[in-house]
């Protein structure tokens, strides 16, 4: 009854034709002989009258060699040596396994969906007061909604009155809850789980979280891989040559061999029969699918099935260091002022130029900075250098030594052994002092590149704006064997081509940044990945994967994920390769039957399907930040001269 009732009103039509073929089958046996033939002709009309159908229209369009085609000349040719039942059953065998084939692709996919479908049903608008429930997509920006405990946040908002903890796991796999209070951004899709929010929207709908990570997913199988590619092809190929053996099988042995016509002719009909690549066709598909929803599940988009199968096939991973191996949050350690100049005006100054800017770097000075900061004018950033602006009629430039060496500014104190970034402040052209800024590394880096060790990829580099001995340095804790410093944006991009060269056809390579100023190096590499980038639009756009969680260990993941699809796609390739070789040889050795052959096409791909879906059994690793043997929060202070 549940079969039933997850049938469609036209798989339940097409039951309904099915069983009063097989009533009319049954019955053909028990009528006078002159009356079968008539019966088995009409009950073979009604049963095989849609696959007849669409051979023709295909035919028409100039499509031959499919599956509707193949089972038309099979069952009609077995009509023609006198095999009424066998050609009503294949036919009636053929439809019952479609059925079944569209109930297991129409469940696995909604299996998958099911996984990542964490759309909030409605949202408690606040009017006048008063909560209304209303759908989700009917909210503006700037509209107030309360979400209680338990319920999900409807669109990505700000907190505007509240404090609570949200559970996160279904857009990130992490298990630990996120404290969220006053003024803290929340996503679509979490959860809350202990105290009612207030929450002011900041995207509608259709453009918030949720919507994207959907339309990402859903989107993903349009971007084929080439094994997909490879497949379609040699389905093109593999059925007409399967047709012309069938031809030749049923013509050789009885006019060279003087062999007898219509044994020959029937064991043809089993290659046609045999021929069928809908395992091929449908698994393979459904497996990419299956890959990408588990990804989903576990943090990681993957915007197509061949990002997917580009990461199985990693060589060389590439981090940039700022917000990928380091947690980008910094710090004033050490303010070191020029003669007659105060720490606080230095300071100012500094806040000043930089209040505009989105650098890490440059919110650490504005936070650090307790006064109020007035309106600059003429702000200009320099790109790998720093930032010059204009302050009641005067010029403060900072940035790093290649800044102060470009303006010629004289008496600049280099500070040399510093564990953290030195930006230079210039007032006129004229020396003030420098900030220490400081960085720490992550926690779970050191785990993250040996992971990546640990499943083969040795060739890890470290790309970042430092200079030589803290990046060095950085390198040195986390065991990355080659480090690249002292680079600019566009420098970056050129030590990601070189990798690219070296790798050559043995692998792709895979560059990870935190999706801020990577724009150029996530488009260079095979596979651009942006880490800790939900909610960021220009990182979801840019990368070819996001990796939802800021944790550098979902590297290592995503590539075993993929790893584990691609292993399942070879699987059913070759599985479905090997059972239809047998079947052919039986079939031309006389062993097998038709209804068999039928069977084993049937049986092929609904196995294959099922093979697929193992890839929703990937579980995240349970893994714990205290089980790591280098959990402990160590603050290395790094520098970064990136701006």
């Amino acid at each position: 009854m549940s079969l039933i009732k997850r049938m469609s009103p036209d798989e339940k039509k097409e039951s309904g034709v099915i069983a009063l073929c097989l009533m009319l089958l049954i019955l053909a046996h028990f009528i006078p002989k002159n009356i079968t033939i008539v019966l088995y002709i009409v009950t073979y009309i009604i049963s095989a009258y849609p696959i007849l159908k669409e051979a023709i229209e295909n035919i028409l369009h100039g499509k031959w060699f499919d599956e509707n085609f193949l089972m038309s000349v099979a069952t009609v040719g077995a009509l023609a040596i006198g095999q009424f039942s066998e050609a009503i059953a294949v036919m009636l065998f053929y439809r019952v396994g479609e059925i079944f084939e569209d109930l297991a692709i129409e469940n696995s996919k909604k299996s998958i969906t099911n996984l990542l479908d964490i759309r909030p049903e409605y949202a408690n608008l606040e009017l006048n007061g008063k909560l209304q429930q209303v759908k989700p997509e009917l909210l503006n920006k700037g509209d107030i909604i309360v979400v209680n405990p338990g319920e999900k946040i409807a669109v990505d908002g700000v907190v505007e009155s509240g404090e609570a903890y949200l559970n996160t796991a279904a857009l990130t796999g992490e298990t630990k809850p996120l404290l969220v209070t006053k003024d803290s951004q929340v996503l679509s899709g979490m959860i809350v789980e202990n105290s009612a929010l207030r929450i002011r929207v900041s995207k509608e709908y259709k453009d918030s979280t949720v919507t994207k990570i959907l339309e990402l997913v859903q989107n993903a199988s349009e971007k084929k891989t080439k094994t997909e590619n490879f497949i379609t092809k040699f389905s093109q190929i593999y059925t007409p040559v399967i047709v012309m053996s069938a031809i030749m099988l049923a013509s050789v042995p009885p006019l060279f061999l003087g062999q007898e016509f219509q044994v020959w002719l029937y064991r043809a009909l089993i290659f046609l029969v045999i021929s069928c690549p809908c395992a091929l066709v449908i698994s393979i598909p459904l497996s990419y699918f299956g890959g990408i929803g588990a990804s989903s599940r576990a943090g990681i988009l993957v915007k197509g099935s061949n990002y997917l199968e580009a990461l199985s096939q990693a060589k060389a991973v590439i981090f940039d260091k700022t917000g990928t191996l380091t947690r980008g949050e910094f710090f004033v350690t050490q303010i070191i002022p020029a003669n007659g100049v105060s720490k606080k005006e230095i300071v100012k100054l500094a806040a000043v130029a930089e209040s505009s800017s989105p650098h890490p770097i440059a919110r650490s000075i504005v936070k650090n900075y307790p006064g109020n900061i007035a309106r600059v004018s003429n702000i200009e950033e320099l790109v790998g250098l720093g930032v010059r602006a204009e302050y009641q009629g005067d010029t403060i430039s900072v940035g790093n030594m290649k800044l102060m060496n470009k303006l010629n500014i004289d008496g600049v104190s280099t500070i040399e052994d510093t564990t953290g970034t030195v930006v230079y402040v210039a007032l006129n052209n004229e020396y003030l002092g420098a900030i220490e800024v400081s960085d720490m590394i992550k926690i779970d880096a050191k785990v993250a590149i040996q992971g990546l060790k640990n499943i083969g990829i040795d060739n890890v580099t470290m790309l970042t704006g430092d200079k030589k001995i803290v990046g060095e340095s950085v390198a040195e804790k986390l065991s990355i064997p080659n480090v690249k410093t002292e680079l600019l944006p566009q420098d970056k991009v050129t030590e990601v081509e070189k990798i690219k060269s070296e790798i050559g056809d043995k692998g792709k390579v895979i560059f990870v940044g935190d999706g801020l100023n990577d724009t150029p190096v996530l488009a260079s590499a095979d596979v651009g990945v942006a880490m800790g980038a939900l909610g960021s639009d220009a990182a979801v756009e840019v990368a070819d994967v996001v990796l939802m969680k800021d944790n550098p260990t979902a590297v290592t993941k995503a590539i075993k994920i993929a790893r584990k699809t691609k292993i399942i796609v070879w699987e059913n390739i070759i599985f479905a390769l090997v059972v239809k070789a047998i079947f052919l040889l039986i079939g031309a050795l006389g062993i097998a039957t038709m209804w068999e052959a039928v069977f084993a096409d049937v049986g092929v791909t609904f196995i294959a399907i099922l093979n697929a879906l193992r890839l929703l059994k990937i579980k995240e690793d349970n893994e714990k930040i205290n089980k790591h043997p280098h959990s402990k929060a160590e603050k290395y202070e790094v520098e970064v001269n990136e701006a």
